[in-house]
């Protein structure tokens, strides 16, 4: 399996699928955009991972590879790859659907409930309730044809499906005790009271019971897109 990683910043990596991946043997390669904005050719690709940052999906003055960027995941979801967006990444998703991204009512940091949305068995199935780990203060609306996947109290459109094998997940189901202190240490500001915001220590004590749950939900999905 060929899978190509998008990454953001440095402190956001891929987290707990970089146990997926090596179980499943795959030859992963980075787009570190912090570094380099050099993008494969998506005939080389089973797999793209796309992961969050702090910038947001219209600041392509500031950071002009966005462009670049977006017209690649459009490649590679009309070519049928597989495709997992997580945060930034799934926003991006929207935005190449032709979907608005916009102020959330409420930034949305730390440990939440999500709940599944009633689907089909056409479509992944997440548990009827469950904690997810988050970092935005921008949602999207669901992209035209998209499937409605999950939803939280402070944010209606938390996942999406479209078609067989992309997934948009406004959450993070990859995080681990090393991610959610690489997001305390980087983003401090961003922690600033609010009804839908934990404080670190909350994090912490969060993140030991609910991210083992969080990364096999994820483990599963990953099975899903790329069956």
């Amino acid at each position: 399996m060929r899978v190509h990683v998008l990454q953001h910043v440095p402190f956001e990596g891929v987290g707990c699928m970089a146990v997926w991946l090596e179980s499943r043997s795959a030859d992963v390669s980075y787009t570190r955009f912090y570094e380099s904005t050099e993008l494969p050719e998506v005939a080389d690709i089973d797999l793209v991972i796309i992961m969050g940052g702090p910038m947001n999906v219209p600041d392509e003055k500031s950071h002009p590879w966005l462009v670049g960027e977006k017209a690649f995941v459009r490649s590679a979801m009309a070519a049928g790859v597989s495709v997992l967006g997580v945060c930034l990444g799934a926003q991006l998703i929207a935005d190449v659907l032709g979907s608005r991204i916009y102020p959330n009512q409420h930034r949305e940091i730390g440990w939440f409930s999500v709940e599944a949305v009633a689907g089909s068995h056409e479509v992944f199935s997440f548990p009827q309730r469950m904690n997810a780990f988050h970092w935005h203060g921008d949602t999207f609306d669901l992209p035209a044809g998209a499937v409605h996947l999950a939803r939280s109290e402070s944010c209606e459109n938390q996942a999406f499906q479209v078609g067989r094998n992309v997934i948009g997940l406004q959450f993070h189901l990859e995080t681990t005790a090393e991610t959610t202190e690489l997001m305390i240490e980087n983003c401090p500001g961003d922690l600033a009271k609010g009804c839908y915001v934990q404080s670190a220590d909350a994090m912490r004590e969060s993140t030991a019971t609910s991210a083992e749950t969080a990364n096999r939900v994820l483990f599963e999905l990953l099975d899903y897109i790329t069956s």
